[in-house]
């Protein structure tokens, strides 16, 4: 069981169940409070919470004022700003169009990780399964919302979410890079924070005051979303640290998010249902999965028996 809570895929799976069930509350919240506001709020508790659980002030402060600068540029890239290109973009487009864009961010991820590291090079496999994955997404989104005839396509729209997925591509490799003496948790903690900060200041003169009339419901909704964001958050920066975790590899389980996040709408939603058209589209995901899992696992067990001829010949 220890070995099973180590286990870089294991915990990658976890994070993306996390991040999928953001999809339900995010819709319980937005009915009672404005985007940027809610976001705002989110995320400042989430950084509390990881606050809380490191449990070491003069660590957490030591490390905070050390690398100061890395947690700005991290907080205002991965929260403020892909956060904002998030939110206005959907507000553009149709629901379908926007999920499409969103879940295609691995291969967008990838393209990035291409240019950053000298071991993280779109080879065949990875770049066919990529694609395959983003299929299965077109397949599960449009099965699920059908594009209203005469809805026009924002080209703003479209262009905000592909920043959306650029920003996070730059964030996921910047994270990778990090300095060897700042933990997860104190990065993730501050960086939400401090990102959630920032998006409320902004959400006042764009937004004014949005909260609503609340139910018991918005706090649930906003308690769920707090502690999934500290803790998928921090498993995702403490994976990207990992020796041999690739960025573009370990980004391809987000393919996960939608599937997930569909069987989740079909059981709290009560207008969604399951459709073949949506099975196909995960079944498609998995075959993505399936193939990149194993030609990940072959490339290594090569290196093992690389290394292995290696030895002998060194001792001689």
């Amino acid at each position: 069981m220890r070995n099973l809570f180590s286990n870089t895929i294991f915990l990658a799976i976890i994070a993306c169940l996390l991040w999928s069930s953001a999809f339900v509350g995010v819709k319980i919240g937005l009915q009672y409070h404005s985007p940027f506001q809610f976001a705002g709020v989110r995320f400042t508790l989430s950084g509390l919470m990881l606050f809380l659980y490191f449990n070491n002030f003069k660590e957490y402060r030591r490390q905070l004022f050390e690398n100061s600068r890395f947690i700005l540029l991290i907080a205002l890239l991965q929260t403020v700003v892909q956060y904002m290109f998030f939110y206005a973009g959907i507000n553009l487009l149709p629901a379908s169009i926007s999920a499409l864009i969103i879940g295609a961010s691995p291969l967008f991820i990838s393209v990035v990780s291409h240019f950053s590291f000298h071991n993280d090079k779109m080879d065949l496999v990875k770049t066919l399964s990529i694609l395959v994955g983003v299929i299965g997404v077109g397949v599960i989104t449009f099965g699920r919302s059908e594009l209203p005839s005469g809805v026009k396509i924002s080209l703003w729209g479209i262009a905000l979410l592909l920043m959306n997925n650029f920003v996070s591509g730059f964030s996921n490799v910047m994270v990778a890079k990090k300095p060897k003496g700042l933990s997860p948790v104190v990065l993730s903690s501050s960086s939400l924070f401090i990102g959630g900060i920032g998006l409320l200041i902004i959400s006042v003169p764009l937004e004014g005051f949005g909260l609503r009339a609340v139910a018991p419901e918005y706090f649930y909704a906003l308690g769920w979303l707090s502690f999934l964001s500290a803790a998928a958050f921090s498993i995702w920066f403490t994976l990207l640290e990992r020796p041999g975790v690739k960025v573009s590899e370990l980004n391809t389980w987000k393919f996960l998010v939608p599937v997930a996040g569909a069987v989740l709408g079909w059981v709290f939603m009560p207008d969604e249902s399951p459709d073949w058209v949506s099975i196909s589209g995960m079944l498609i995901i998995a075959c993505s999965l399936l193939v990149l899992n194993y030609s990940n696992r072959r490339a290594a067990r090569q290196i093992k028996r690389n290394a292995a001829l290696v030895k002998p010949e060194a001792s001689l």
